[in-house]
């Protein structure tokens, strides 16, 4: 069997840092993955993601990663199952994240814009 996901998208915003009772550390994003199809319209859909990463991997995609920044995720998928208090069985689907890529930070793109006009 086989659970592996990789995953390439802008982070929605900036990453935060809990830390668990049992000295555990998560950080839960939401990537934006751009298909690489466009709909009838004509126009690029957009999925939002949600990803949890823990521990040494939370901790430095929140200290290097902001919102709009362009990361990449290898993980697993992971069923999450809870009750509403109206007794409706809400199940989400999950990235667990066990690698992240830092690819380009939104800063760096902007910077790099500038250069290109300057040698134009």
């Amino acid at each position: 069997m086989l659970n592996q996901v990789v995953l390439v998208g802008r982070i929605v915003r900036d990453p935060e840092l809990q830390e668990l009772e049992n000295d555990m550390k998560v950080s839960n994003i939401t990537l934006a993955v751009t298909r690489a199809y466009k709909n009838a319209e004509g126009v690029y859909e957009t999925d939002f993601i949600d990803c949890s990463i823990w521990n040494d991997v939370a901790k430095h995609t929140t200290e290097y990663c902001k919102k709009g920044d362009i990361v990449g995720i290898k993980g697993r998928l992971q069923t999450d199952s809870y009750e509403k208090e109206d007794g409706t069985k809400v199940v989400k689907l999950n990235v667990v994240g066990e690698r992240v890529t830092f690819l380009t930070s939104k800063s760096q793109e902007q910077n790099q814009d500038k250069e290109q006009d300057v040698e134009r």
